[in-house]
């Protein structure tokens, strides 16, 4: 078990946030069902002139574990040219590997987050590090940043310093719980404002149980993407009056909206909506069940009366659809444990795929549940665009895609992540430098 540090939204360059949770780490690398499935579907592959609709944008972007970078690389999935600003030890998330317990040269939660991306090292504590950093963004169209705000300010990165040197910016931040209140600035990783603060651990709670713990970067994913769409939202607003604007997400108000089905529920009648478990969900058609083998899928029958049927002819039960105890959604409310235990029963008498099978004969709606190993082999998710491939010196790498698709204007990642201050020269010289003024930049400690 290995302390993995989600994404410290509100950390500064100091980084002085806190939080971190264990996890138990599974070697695996990649399997032959995961070849064999390669071979079976191809998956996109980047190519000349596929740019995505973000194609001549120029983000900015000075984030550090996941949901700054994940919006940052959001946006290079889509075209923008997003350069990434390091400090000279780079983002911490250039760590994950060796949390992970791998012992292998690539780091697959950096490259995911930070592919197609341009690397420049600037040491804010050094003269003329601000400045540098200034020029960039004076030209930019997007700055994109989840360090803390009181950081920020202290260093003139703040929304109204930048937007007072360029209108035309559009500042995109993520923070832990907020841009105004007490605790505005306070430390936050995804698993204490997304998964714990919001109420989400607390709804997956069964009564008396423990807590479940979230994956790595999973609200922080979510934040990123939510970033990625305001930041969109903006530039079309941009487009009409020429002015950009602050665009602001948080975690905590992500994990919110997350479970707004209950939040306001509970805000409106006043009653919170009761915990789900197997044994007292009122509706069965929409439950978990364990086949013979001990492995899980899951009914999706949200209108009860419409798939109860299917349910009982698939199961070779047709006398359960007249059964008095059974045949209406109050029966069977009111016999819910009674019912329960006898399809946990049925169940258990077969295979997940034989039971899929009588399932798709009956048209009843379900869904396995798969592992990881299982999704990466899953047919349907390489058929459905989930993987992409990665220019990788004159080869490729096969990654997990971003979850939007432009028909009109298709995308694909141009490279794997920079190494530290990889694209330094190549930046400034952008900007005007010469050889010898970078290199008294580099001799000045300003840049890497």
């Amino acid at each position: 078990m290995l302390p993995v540090h989600t994404t410290n939204t509100s950390m500064g360059p100091d980084r002085t946030g806190s939080g971190s949770y264990e996890m138990p780490i599974q070697t695996r690398i990649y399997t032959p069902a995961h070849a064999r499935h390669r071979a079976r579907v191809r998956t996109p592959v980047c190519q000349a002139g596929v740019s995505g609709p973000l194609e001549g944008l120029r983000v900015v972007e000075l984030g550090v574990w996941v949901a700054g970078p994940a919006a940052g690389g959001i946006l290079a999935d889509w075209g923008a040219d997003v350069v990434k600003i390091e400090p000279p030890d780079g983002d911490p998330a250039r760590g994950f590997a060796k949390m992970l317990g791998g012992d292998v040269p690539f780091n697959p939660p950096f490259e995911m987050d930070n592919r197609s991306k341009r690397g420049i090292v600037i040491d804010f504590a050094r003269p003329g590090g601000v400045d540098l950093a200034y020029e960039l963004l004076d030209t930019a169209d997007v700055f994109v940043t989840n360090i803390r705000l009181d950081a920020l300010s202290r260093l003139g990165l703040d929304p109204d310093t930048l937007r007072a040197r360029n209108p035309r910016i559009v500042y995109g931040i993520i923070t832990g719980y907020g841009l105004e209140g007490p605790e505005r600035d306070r430390a936050a990783y995804d698993i204490g404002a997304f998964w714990a603060r919001s109420g989400i651990a607390s709804l997956l709670t069964k009564p008396g149980g423990e807590p479940p713990f979230q994956r790595g970067g999973q609200g922080d994913h979510n934040a990123g993407m939510t970033l990625a769409g305001g930041i969109s939202a903006a530039l079309v607003a941009r487009s009409r009056s020429g002015e950009g604007q602050l665009v602001h997400t948080s975690l905590l108000r992500h994990g919110m909206y997350t479970i707004s089905f209950d939040l306001n529920t509970a805000l409106r009648f006043g009653v919170s909506i009761g915990v789900a478990t197997h044994e007292t969900m009122t509706n069965p058609m929409i439950n978990d069940y364990r086949d013979r083998d001990g492995r899980w899928f899951w009914l999706i029958g949200l209108e009860g009366d419409r798939h109860w049927p299917d349910v009982c002819r698939a199961i070779d039960r047709p006398e359960w659809i007249d059964e008095e105890r059974f045949a209406t959604t109050v029966a069977r409310r009111d016999h819910v444990t009674e019912l329960i235990s006898l399809l946990d029963e049925r169940f258990a008498t077969r295979t997940r795929e034989e039971w899929g099978v009588a399932f798709d004969r009956e048209d009843v709606w379900w869904a396995p549940v798969q592992t990881t190993d299982e999704v990466l082999a899953d047919p349907q998710a390489w058929a459905g665009g989930a993987f992409v491939e990665v220019p990788d010196s004159g080869s490729s790498v096969t990654m997990i895609n971003s979850p939007v698709d432009f028909v009109g204007t298709p995308g694909a990642p141009r490279s794997l992540p920079p190494e530290l201050g990889q694209h330094t020269d190549e930046v400034l010289t952008a900007l005007g430098r010469d050889a010898a003024a970078i290199a008294r930049l580099r001799a000045d400690g300003v840049v890497h």
